[in-house]
């Protein structure tokens, strides 16, 4: 994207959409988000394909993403995007079958892919059911190195990647404190996460480092401290959505205003963001969530 096409301070996707700091966009709402994460899509999606022929990208579960799917499934969006030329991924998956209604791919199935015109050997979903769940993560690794190009480092380059924001800075399925977050090896893992006593599958830390943009949909004001703490960098070990920073790209924090509320208050206050605001309260709450 041309540098003038970027999104600047000050400026909109749409009537209820700032950027209050760099890469930091403010929304009214969640719904607000979710329209203006279309918007950007269909940009996005139009440059890729001028350049490159296609438009690959990465999508998330949750919500937000769910409701993002809806608005471009509807007739306002889906007519503007060239899905014959989309290739989807996806960055996380649970250990359930695609029907299940914990499946980020039947999610994405059901609010989006059965409604626009995209073929379906477009779609490359995780198999994260399958017994060898390590095989089927080798798998969907070669299945990367075939179909997308590769940035300076070797590692598959995504046009955008969605991530969301979980409350103890959880991103996809990377988890503080769990084994094999930092991998710098592997494109793709399957952490076993004790708290939910179950394994994921994900792409790892320099894949999604490696994206041309990535984007963080936040909503939320469960989501305030998490995404203060983020931003700021005030947490005592780096949380994995810290460690997401995208050198040779985009990183964007999508974010509704309750998401933001204290982010926005401290701008409000100081004139800027300092990142300071109650640095160790608010690391010691976030640390109680691990």
């Amino acid at each position: 994207m041309k540098k003038s096409e970027e999104p600047k301070a000050g400026t909109s996707v749409g009537p209820v959409t700032r950027e209050i700091m760099p890469g930091v966009v403010v929304c009214k709402d969640a719904e607000s988000v979710a329209l203006a994460a279309a918007r950007y899509f269909v940009q996005w999606a139009w440059q890729a394909i001028g350049e490159n022929g296609k438009f690959n990208v990465a999508l998330s579960g949750g919500h937000t993403p769910a409701t993002l799917f809806g608005a471009l499934a509807s007739p306002e969006f889906r007519g503007q995007v060239d899905w014959g030329r989309v290739e989807v991924f996806w960055g996380d998956e649970r250990a359930v079958p695609p029907e299940s209604k914990e499946s980020n791919y039947g999610m994405a199935r059901r609010e989006l892919l059965i409604r626009v015109a995209i073929p379906g050997g477009n779609v490359h979903r995780m198999e994260a059911e399958k017994p060898n769940i390590g095989r089927a993560a080798q798998d969907y690794e070669d299945l990367l190195r075939e179909k997308l190009p590769l940035d300076s480092r070797g590692f598959p380059r995504f046009d955008l990647i969605f991530l969301g924001l979980g409350p103890e800075g959880h991103t996809a399925s990377l988890f503080p404190g769990v084994r094999g977050t930092r991998e710098t090896s592997r494109w793709v893992s399957t952490p076993l996460v004790p708290k939910l006593g179950a394994r994921r599958m994900t792409l790892t830390l320099p894949v999604l480092n490696a994206g041309h943009r990535v984007m963080f949909l936040v909503a939320g004001a469960e989501k305030a401290e998490i995404l203060y703490t983020v931003l700021a960098g005030t947490s005592e070990h780096p949380l994995p959505a810290q460690l997401v920073r995208v050198p040779d790209g985009q990183r964007i924090f999508l974010c509704d205003e309750a998401a933001a509320k204290l982010v926005l208050e401290e701008i409000a206050a100081k004139g800027e963001f300092t990142g300071k605001r109650d640095a160790v309260e608010v690391g010691k709450k976030v640390k109680g969530k691990h």
